[in-house]
């Protein structure tokens, strides 16, 4: 055992229902590294985190930290040993104080009461060592930015004696530079010998914050990596299985042959976007490209007729005028819009995979008063066909489904109907490396059918490796229209001008 050895999970089972979930696992941590552990949707990468973190118990194996087995037998087992989970989701209370947020849990007394003046003291000794010396501990956690949240997140997870930090998908929603500010923390707390288990989708994050790369595949330990001795190809074999040479599908061959299905011209929504014109193809997609924060969040739907202050010049669908209204209007129209946050605006997650695929379309499925419940299972079982959706049934929760399938879901649900245009807003967010590439490949196939995509991220990888044609946004403002596939360097810096050059 390497003598800064913090942690070994050597030999670790685990089985629901006696399904095998893991199966002799390894893993360990030294002090003060960052590993980052990938792994398909499925992999056993949450199983093994909530081993680690007490919420689940092991079938076999064993757990040494600092050299010393333990049986994690709850989520104060690992707390008492520094072992600390930062969820994928925010977690904290808005109407609480920072130091509330930081201390709850753990506030310090004085006889009956709260020591406030020792919370407070402790709360912005934390902030310091974040890097936030200037946030009041007494501020309202509502008013402060996502990404803000998200490091008092991180200073509450390290109040007491932490040593093991396991960050779920931390640069979920965070601007560029917010990942920046995020990594400065993480080599701050490496140094200070915090040891860091890093799970994320992005590679290009983890090739740049991790000194190591951890794969599980199917349950199992699938590959082991330095990460300055590895590369991208090599981690995506080990994370699918299979060689990837092209995360994407090739381009349409009639993209600049196809007639526009949607033409928008001066779209402006107060406070994001300022008189932005753009056009739609049939059978081909459409990019748009912009950082967080520069009106790419609003494009889609002011034009889906969701976005509050919406005014536009003009908006033809199909030739014909349209007037932008509501989200009910733009269905009846022809569009659809799968929106960012799946789990906040695309799922209703105790409902069904059927009820929620049919969501969008029930005229299709009823007869005056009653609904055609064969029908719809007939068409929601093609759907769970066609797009590979993996589940039990179709009344399965939606819920319970991985990230990439609740997706394939979000997607079926606009193409029961007469879609003309589907508009996607970061469409594998949250979703594994391997799902991506199934649904790539599933949006290429849909433009070649005919249907024109609107493609909006803030990844320039994606919009890059997807878009026949893309626009960059800056400021609320095209900066540059690309009429044939780019690289995302050249994406990355039209979105990246200044104010003054947009």
């Amino acid at each position: 055992m390497a003598n800064n050895r913090i942690l070994d999970m050597n030999g670790i089972g685990k089985a629901f229902g006696g399904v095998p979930v893991l199966a002799d696992v390894h893993f360990h941590l030294d002090a003060g590294e960052v590993v980052a552990l990938l792994g398909a949707n499925g992999a056993g990468k949450s199983t093994l985190m909530k081993i680690l973190s007490g919420n689940y118990s092991r079938d076999a194996g064993t757990i040494a930290v600092n050299g010393r087995d333990h049986d994690l037998k709850s989520p104060a087992d690992a707390l008492a040993l520094g072992i600390r989970m930062l969820p994928q989701e925010l977690s904290v209370f808005p109407d609480l104080t920072v130091a509330e947020n930081i201390m709850i849990g753990a506030l310090p007394k004085n006889g009956m009461h709260v020591d406030r003046r020792a919370m407070e003291v402790r709360a912005t000794a934390l902030l310091e060592r974040m890097g936030l010396d200037g946030l009041s501990p007494r501020t309202r956690m509502g008013a402060l930015s996502h990404h803000v949240q998200r490091i008092v997140e991180i200073a509450r997870a390290m109040n007491g004696e932490a040593r093991v930090l396991i960050m779920d998908e931390p640069t979920a929603s965070l601007a560029a530079d917010e990942v920046q500010m995020l990594f400065g923390i993480i080599r701050r707390l490496r140094a200070d010998g915090i040891s860091i288990i890093y799970i994320s989708h992005y590679l290009k994050e983890v090739f740049a914050v991790s000194g190591r790369i951890a794969v599980l595949r199917d349950g199992r330990n699938a590959g082991d990596f330095t990460t300055a001795n590895t590369n991208v190809d090599e981690v995506l074999h080990a994370i699918i299985g299979n060689r990837v040479g092209d995360l994407y599908p090739a381009f349409s061959a009639n993209a600049a042959s196809a007639a526009d299905v949607v033409r928008v011209e001066g779209l402006s929504v107060e406070g994001w976007l300022r008189g932005v014109d753009f056009t739609v193809r049939g059978g081909s997609i459409t990019g748009v490209h912009g950082l967080i924060g520069s009106g790419v969040e609003m494009i889609g739907r002011a034009l889906f007729g969701a976005a509050p202050r919406t005014r536009v010049r003009r908006v033809e669908i199909d030739g014909k005028p349209y007037q932008v209204s509501t989200p009910g209007k733009a269905v009846e129209a022809g569009l659809g819009l799968v929106a960012a946050e799946r789990k906040r605006e695309g799922i209703v997650a105790m409902l069904s995979l059927r009820e929620n695929m049919s969501l969008a379309n029930m005229p299709l499925f009823t007869k005056g008063v009653s609904v055609d419940r064969k029908k719809e299972a007939t068409t929601t079982a093609e759907w769970i066909r066609r797009l590979s959706i993996r589940a039990r049934n179709a009344e399965q929760p939606i819920g319970t489904l991985s990230g990439g399938n609740q997706q394939k879901v979000c997607l079926a649900r606009w193409l029961l109907g007469d879609l003309k245009v589907l508009i996607l807003e970061e469409p594998t967010r949250g979703v594994d490396v391997g799902a991506r590439q199934e649904i790539y490949r599933q949006i290429r196939q849909l433009a070649d059918g005919g249907l024109g995509i609107l493609l909006i991220s803030s990844d320039a990888e994606e919009v890059a490796g997807l878009a026949d044609r893309s626009i960059a946004l800056a400021s609320g403002r095209v900066t540059e229209v690309f009429e044939q596939p780019t690289e995302a360097s050249a994406l990355m810096s039209a979105a990246s001008k200044s104010a003054a050059a947009a």
